[in-house]
């Protein structure tokens, strides 16, 4: 039996969350910069938005770097000696003070869809990466209002701040584009849900 077929606002919303998981969980290789650099932007976006101008400043940056400085650049800010630059981890910007209470409430949201951790994964699931690829599940999976409560309680008030220290960080290049292409995608995100 196969899944059913998405809609494709749905679709694309799935893609694109996939696309942020894979860019948090480790650095883009040669052959992804390749196809950010070449993907235009979705022909159904208006292309004034700045949704459209942050996919094309991220494919813009694709073009030009190198997957070993894009590596270094990752390395240094996300995982560092001894202490990263930024902290991808939801956690972090959930609850000052508080680090495991939003640990343990993703945990539990998430068992409710019978997702956890994956064998072999060292990355707890408050990591940026986790919650994108959990987000693309319920998009595939799940109604609209269980979107927006992993979506509104979770990624919504982590990614902000989140992408705000990506911005700030002085070692960040490629990944300011990656920030800034999740702030105005959560901002879209939002919106929609609060429409809803």
């Amino acid at each position: 039996m196969s899944a059913p077929t998405l809609p494709p606002e749905d679709q694309a919303r799935a893609d694109i969350y996939a696309l942020l998981a894979r860019l948090f969980y480790a650095p883009p290789d040669e052959d992804l910069l390749r196809r950010l650099a070449t993907t235009a932007s979705p022909a159904d976006t208006d292309q004034d938005s700045p949704f459209v101008a942050a996919w094309n400043a991220l494919a813009r940056s694709a073009a030009v770097v190198e997957s070993d400085a894009v590596c270094e650049e990752f390395e240094v800010t996300f995982v560092g000696t001894g202490k990263a630059l930024v902290t991808p981890y939801a956690s972090a910007y959930l609850a000052a003070g508080a680090h495991h209470a939003p640990l343990v409430g993703i945990r539990e949201t998430l068992a409710t869809y019978g997702l956890q951790r994956l064998q072999g994964r060292h990355e707890p699931e408050d990591h940026i990466a986790a919650l994108c690829e959990a987000m693309r599940h319920l998009v595939m999976h799940c109604d609209i209002d269980d979107q927006r409560t992993f979506f509104e309680s979770f990624i919504w008030p982590s990614t902000v701040p989140l992408c705000d220290a990506i911005a700030q960080c002085e070692r960040a290049s490629f990944y300011r584009e990656v920030a800034q292409l999740t702030r105005v995608f959560a901002q879209l995100e939002h919106e929609s849900f609060q429409m809803n």
